[in-house]
């Protein structure tokens, strides 16, 4: 992709100033301020309606930046040298002197912390004296963006600029993996969990459903449309958009496919468009069909449950 150079110079200016921006990544656009700015990041939990106790996730251009914030161990390094930049999110303590503004950890010790693999934003993010705290550019709960429309359609003028980067090419959020202690995944996403086992050779638990929010993506309602959302129907009612996996022989107008042959990783690339534009046809709810359990089908799944907790 061929960097505009004239609006990365405008983005840093903005952030620079204190302002929140909206940028692209290879996962969902990311609402970003400083976050080493209590006003920044203060801006971004206003703008997103977000509830104060949800940390934010802060991007990273490369692990020298993240040194002077976050203390590293053997796993988190193997893991980053294979899967970096790209769609996983690492839970790590903090130093005790780090700059980072203590809204975007809700006064924690530890940092979510992720390098994105964007080609605009990594370019902005080499530009910048501090990394970015970005969650997904969205109003919380809702569906999160995946282009530079989505991001308009839910804040209009309320973001001073949206960074151009084109349709995200993952879709979905990225996988969050605590790292203190015996590694943990606290969220599925764009990333397939068995990869990290394959890489660490070890099963790693799923703790996405906790109690009390730690990380990101943990509320029980969350990435919804807006309308009620069933799982796993064979029997559709009147008035609902029918969403299927892949795309049927037999279609009707309110028939929706997530990938033409049944490949996930379509699938979940197209899963947040298509739940908006259902919403944008005005149908009442949105019967799902049944989609496999498996690979990025674990995370989508994961995602249509959240989106069904109204």
């Amino acid at each position: 992709m061929k960097i505009n150079l004239a609006n990365i110079k405008k983005a840093k200016m903005l952030l620079n100033k204190g302002d929140c921006i909206a940028i692209p990544t290879e996962t969902v656009y990311g609402l970003a301020g400083n976050a080493y700015s209590e006003h920044a990041c203060k801006k971004i939990y206003k703008l997103k309606k977000r509830p104060n106790n949800n940390p934010l996730i802060i991007h990273y251009y490369d692990t020298k930046e993240l040194a002077k914030d976050c203390h590293f161990n053997d796993t988190f390094l193997k893991l980053y040298k294979k899967f970096c930049p790209g769609p996983i999110t690492f839970i790590l303590d903090l130093k005790k002197d780090s700059q980072i503004s203590k809204i975007a950890t809700n006064k924690k010790n530890t940092l979510a912390v992720r390098f994105p693999k964007h080609p605009v934003t990594r370019h902005l993010l080499k530009k910048l004296k501090f990394p970015l705290a970005a969650p997904s550019a969205n109003i919380s709960t809702k569906v999160s963006a995946v282009s530079s429309a989505n991001v308009k359609e839910d804040f209009g003028n309320k973001i001073s600029f949206v960074l151009e980067g084109g349709k995200s090419t993952i879709g979905l959020e990225s996988t969050i993996i605590d790292l203190r202690n015996n590694p943990k995944i606290l969220r599925l996403g764009g990333l397939d969990v068995t990869k990290i086992q394959k890489l660490l050779n070890k099963k790693i638990i799923v703790k996405n459903n906790p109690k009390k929010i730690f990380t990101p993506g943990q509320s029980k309602l969350h990435y919804s449309p807006g309308i009620p959302v069933r799982l796993n129907i064979k029997k559709i009612r009147k008035d609902e958009a029918y969403l299927f996996l892949k795309k049927m022989k037999k279609t009707k107008p309110n028939y929706f496919f997530l990938s033409k042959n049944g490949n996930l990783d379509e699938a979940a690339k197209n899963l947040y468009s298509t739940l908006r534009k259902i919403k944008k046809f005005k149908y009442k709810s949105i019967a799902v069909h049944k989609i496999p359990n498996k690979g990025l089908g674990k995370t989508i799944n994961d995602r249509l449950v959240r989106a069904s907790k109204l």
